[in-house]
């Protein structure tokens, strides 16, 4: 006997309904699943966020009354999609704004003033280096005689004893892609025997004849050399398409990880990889349902058929590394938390899948922890920090914190359990840096009203707060004395209350002023779960250095990247406690550091060998082991420390 199955209609606001099967007893996140429709739910359907919110229009589903819903939203069918389990057939209406991060995630703008100057300055580093250029590929001009009856070699002989002639080299050493051997007699005989061929010489010193071309005529003919650099973030995919002969950038492209609905942090999506075809799923919504959609569009927005790339680099955490190559991660959660591989050596576009040139190099920048991954090797390389003398910290800000310390001499890593405050989880009326979100606020000091920067287009309402604008409200709320050293209200306005359970709380948006109809509010326990965040890597900033017997003052230049590093005001970090008043001008923003780090690795074999060798020689620590982080942290979770000689009054 089949079991009873019930259909549910998901209305997407701008999109197509979507229509899905589901058992009874599954929760609509479940089945929001099920459909490849990715509900926000950050904390991946435990119920504690409040953010997948749908409103069920028709139809029966249990669930139990929350605090994130009102009774007035209750009866008008809002409910939590992670909690809500299917009784009947149903139509819900899923928000926009559940949606949003997927598509509108703020990335890294390379066409900004700022980025630009980043990136060329990253170019200037690596020319001076000599990392540039020698990525062994280049097109090589071969003019054929044509085959006769008394002059019949093959096709492939006949390219190769005149390339291996021009190149100074023997036959024996070139091979053939199996994408170039099919190209080879149309495009042959379609250029009259002159063509151009796209040669890639191997790090053993032999050769591989990657593509065929008809030979080029005119001054834009000639074939493209493309490679691919790729960011695999928690939270969001970052790429970008590079013409390798002259390092322009081509395109870039940024969308959601499609991995979030499984939950906003990697310990919730090891633990949904070890489910029954868990592994397969997770590697599908990262490659199948992000990479390979953006690789499309950065092709058709340069004109370039996918198969025109010929190398590309990827840099990520090691749980996204692992989750994009298919590679088992449960171990790197269970004590004594081992990786199943800190390098990969190079791989083909053909064993991942890619839609690449199927036989592109592929490198994977390495990891040297299990939470300190590629994304922070490629960072470390970029922010150039092992070239330099000043003692230098590197802080990469996304999902969460981690750290790089050191100079030319020396470089120590470590990662921190901020938690997904940063992107807006566990925090009330947090979201990610999508439309709606307020990236920026200042208080007026006189009234202390609220102004704020909203992402989005002119016009657009706030939503709620993404990263840099939470941590700029609570340094202006502390600023003014709204609230107190624990995040507690102190201040009576128009703008601030105490529940009936006696939580305070600041009303950023008042209902008549938001997007969603809702006052936008910050609570006492939005900033009591934002201290211990901004807590995590300030105490694992002085852990770091006291174990290496420094102190604060010994360092001289802090670089910042990262998601929400570009829109940070950093006097309010500082004032809050979560980076160390150090003087404003030795704070640095390099944009993203793992995007830029690829780009290098991308440019240059000599580069993916000094990144190889940044990852072998880097010391890793691990917070948890060590003896004095909890002392630290706890010290650390006041605004802006327990100590007040680590920061000055006027910060």
């Amino acid at each position: 006997m089949e079991a009873m199955t019930y259909t549910i209609t998901f209305k997407v606001e701008g999109s197509k309904d979507l229509r899905v099967p589901a058992v009874p007893g599954t929760t609509l996140l479940e089945a929001a699943k099920q459909a490849n429709l990715a509900i926000d739910a950050p904390c991946s359907g435990n119920g504690t966020c409040g953010k997948c919110r749908v409103q069920v229009l028709s139809g029966e589903v249990e669930s139990m009354e929350t605090r994130h819903i009102s009774p007035e939203e209750y009866s008008q069918g809002y409910r939590l999609a992670c909690s809500s389990t299917i009784r009947s057939d149903l139509t819900v209406a899923v928000p926009a704004g559940a949606l949003a991060y997927q598509s509108r995630m703020k990335v890294t703008d390379l066409s900004t003033g700022r980025e630009q100057g980043i990136f060329a300055a990253l170019q200037e580093e690596l020319r001076d280096l000599s990392f540039w250029g020698d990525h062994g590929l280049s097109l090589v001009g071969v003019h054929l005689k044509s085959p006769a009856l008394d002059d019949a070699r093959a096709d492939r002989e006949r390219l190769l004893w005149d390339l291996a002639e021009q190149i100074q080299s023997t036959g024996e050493s070139i091979r053939f892609s199996l994408h170039a051997l099919r190209r080879l007699p149309q495009v042959l005989r379609g250029a009259d025997f002159s063509c151009t061929v796209v040669l890639r010489q191997d790090p053993d010193q032999k050769y591989t004849v990657l593509d065929i071309f008809p030979e080029a005529a005119g001054e834009n003919a000639a074939p493209v050399l493309a490679g691919l650099a790729i960011d695999i973030g928690t939270t969001s995919v970052s790429i970008l398409l590079v013409n390798l002969q002259t390092g322009a950038a081509l395109a870039v492209g940024s969308a959601g990880n499609g991995q979030i609905r499984y939950g906003a942090d990697v310990i919730n999506r090891i633990i949904e990889s070890t489910r029954p075809g868990g592994l397969g799923r997770l590697h599908k919504a990262v490659s199948d349902e992000c990479i390979e959609p953006l690789i499309r569009q950065i092709c058709h927005t340069a004109g370039l058929p996918p198969e025109c790339i010929y190398r590309v680099v990827v840099a990520a955490n090691t749980t996204m590394t692992h989750l994009f190559l298919g590679v088992p991660a449960e171990h790197l959660r269970l004590e004594p938390y081992v990786p199943a591989f800190f390098a990969t050596g190079t791989l083909r576009g053909t064993d991942l899948g890619l839609r690449v040139h199927p036989d592109a190099e592929v490198e994977i920048a390495p990891s040297i922890g299990s939470y300190v991954g590629g994304d922070i090797t490629a960072g470390a390389f970029s922010s150039m920090i092992f070239r330099k003398e000043p003692l230098s910290l590197l802080i990469d800000l996304g999902t969460n914190g981690e750290l790089v310390f050191g100079n030319g001499e020396f470089l120590m890593a470590c990662a921190c359990s901020a938690g997904p405050a940063f992107e807006g989880g566990d925090i009330s009326c947090g979201m990610r840096a999508t439309d709606g979100a307020i990236e920026a606020c200042t208080i007026d000091g006189q009234t202390l009203e609220p102004a704020f920067r909203i992402i989005g287009p002119e016009g657009q309402k706030p939503l709620g707060l993404c990263g840099s604008g939470l941590i700029d409200t609570i340094g202006e709320l502390f600023h003014y004395g709204i609230i107190n050293a624990k995040g507690r209200i102190t201040h009576e306005g128009k703008r601030t209350f105490r529940d009936e359970w006696g939580i305070g709380g600041y009303i950023l948006a008042f209902a008549q002023e938001s997007e969603s109809g809702r006052d936008i509010i910050l609570t006492e326990t939005d900033i009591d779960n934002f201290i211990r965040a901004k807590g995590a890597i300030f105490s694992a900033i002085r852990t770091m250095l006291t174990m290496l017997d420094f102190s604060i003052d010994a360092v001289e230049a802090v670089y910042v990247s990262g998601g929400i590093g570009s829109g940070i005001n950093v006097k309010n970090a500082i004032r809050i406690g979560m980076f160390p008043n150090l003087p404003l001008e030795q704070y640095h923003y390099i944009g993203n550091s793992s995007l830029s780090g690829a780009y290098g690795m991308l440019m240059s074999r000599s580069a993916t060998e000094k990144v190889l060798e940044i990852g072998r020689g880097m010391t890793y620590l691990e917070l948890s082991s060590h003896p004095s982080y909890m002392d630290e942290f706890v010290a650390a979770c006041f605004i802006p420390h327990t100590d007040g000689t680590l920061f000055s009054l006027d910060a």
